[in-house]
């Protein structure tokens, strides 16, 4: 009896082994963008995703002065609009990481006049 618990518990350890493996190799695929390239996330970078193939779960990095700029999470309407509606995220560390979902994803400075100005990226994520 014994000889059979130990084996199913062997099979357990290695479905779990090969799950974690599984994770950490689509993990491995994502790729990590530095948002502005060397200048940054700042004003004109609305143009920036041009010509870029994005993926869900690519990350976003926004490198900016956490004085000057911020970045915020908003809808489709909200990046049209240059306002954050309720509910969306705001990042303020200046070096923000930040993990792309499937479809389209919608990111402003919310400083008065910065989106205005280009600083907002649409990012379309397959």
């Amino acid at each position: 009896m014994a000889k059979g618990r130990g084996s199913a518990g062997h099979g357990v350890a290695l479905g779990v082994a090969l799950l974690c493996l599984l994770l950490h190799c689509k993990l491995a695929e994502s790729a990590i963008y530095t948002v502005g390239g060397n200048g940054g996330w700042s004003l004109n970078t609305v143009s920036w995703p041009n010509g870029k193939r994005f993926r869900a779960g690519d990350v976003l990095v926004f490198k900016y002065n956490p004085k000057a700029h911020n970045v915020a999470a908003v809808t489709a309407a909200g990046y049209n609009r240059c306002t954050m509606p309720r509910g969306s995220k705001i990042f303020k560390s200046g070096n923000d990481s930040i993990r792309l979902r499937r479809g389209r994803n919608y990111f402003i400075c919310s400083f008065v006049g910065h989106c205005q100005a280009g600083m907002k990226i649409a990012v379309t994520a397959a």
